[in-house]
């Protein structure tokens, strides 16, 4: 018959049960936060998806007004009801439609602009990592410069300077309101593939590569890049959120998407502005919400893929 367990015995098994337990509770809320910031950010996706089926189905595009139907008697919009489910705006149009076009614009503005982000800031993050002379320098100076910088007011000035003599945008407002946000949120890429590279470049693996007679790009592109990805996927998924809010941010003060194309942004902007919103609360609640569902689940998303792939990363 087995002796009993003496009490450090004991003490080290229940140590050990716990840490590995540990990992599996941490995977399992990975799981659920990944679970619900995929049903969260896939309503805002499949709205964004069947904005023009939608449109098409009630006839109702997201700029055209309704002014018979879409105003009562007093000009004020009409609420939710059989023609317009979430009623209309100030001037008749489908509220409904126009958010979910508004979806649409954050997903095919803030994709773009974080993918692009990733792309240059993962491009100088490699450089400013590998080189410790001047060019390493040089890089980490550029980097501090952008962060010294406030994103709104630098975005406003180069919004603004976008007209050429005639008055005319040089580049059409979604495409400057991509190139905006990348400029100002590559930073972030960048300094956390710098700080990787720094760690990983007098590691034995890179000393490996060097032994074996491979170059600066085939280290960085085979033997380190691979190590970034998972790292870069969830930053990718946490940046995400961040800039669709900034380009709502823009809309809000009127230099982003233009109207009367609709962004959820503006739609917002123009409830506040109207003072609509009081009486008619889903003007404002509307955009409001998708805007936090896109938010809210792209941040589960981040927290469930980071925990999903390190579960020894969270605490219980």
């Amino acid at each position: 018959m087995p002796e009993s367990l003496s009490l450090p015995d004991r003490q080290q098994q229940h140590s050990t049960g716990r840490s590995f337990l540990r990992p599996r509770r941490a995977w399992r809320a990975g799981n659920i936060a990944l679970t619900s910031g995929l049903l969260l950010f896939g309503v805002v996706i499949a709205g964004a998806l069947a904005a023009p089926l939608i449109a098409a189905l009630t006839g109702h595009g997201p700029t055209e007004q309704f002014r018979a139907t879409g105003l009562d008697e007093m000009g004020l919009p009409v609420g939710p009801g059989k023609e317009f489910l979430l009623g209309t705006d100030g001037l008749g149009r489908d509220v409904l439609v126009r958010i979910l076009y508004g979806a649409r614009v954050s997903l095919l503005v803030g994709i773009p602009a974080t993918t692009l982000a990733l792309v240059i800031g993962t491009l100088l993050g490699l450089l400013a990592g590998w080189f410790r002379d001047w060019r390493g320098k040089l890089l980490d100076r550029i980097m501090d410069v952008v962060l010294a910088f406030p994103f709104v007011l630098m975005a406003l000035a180069l919004i603004t300077l976008n007209r050429d003599a005639a008055g005319r945008p040089v580049l059409a407002p979604e495409v400057l309101v991509i190139l905006v946000i990348a400029l100002f949120s590559w930073i972030y890429f960048a300094r956390l593939v710098r700080s990787i590279v720094q760690t990983l470049r007098h590691g034995p693996l890179v000393e490996a590569a060097q032994v074996s007679g491979a170059d600066t790009a085939t280290i960085l592109l085979r033997d380190i890049l691979p190590i970034l990805a998972p790292k870069l996927a969830v930053f990718w998924a946490v940046q995400l959120p961040v800039n669709i809010v900034a380009e709502a941010t823009l809309s809000f003060l009127g230099v982003g998407i233009a109207a009367p194309m609709p962004s959820l942004g503006n739609m917002i902007a123009d409830a506040q502005r109207s003072g609509l919103y009081q009486i008619q609360p889903w003007l404002l609640l509307g955009p409001g919400l998708m805007l936090f569902l896109a938010v809210a689940g792209a941040n589960l998303i981040a927290a469930g893929t980071r925990t999903w792939l390190d579960p020894n990363s969270a605490r219980s």
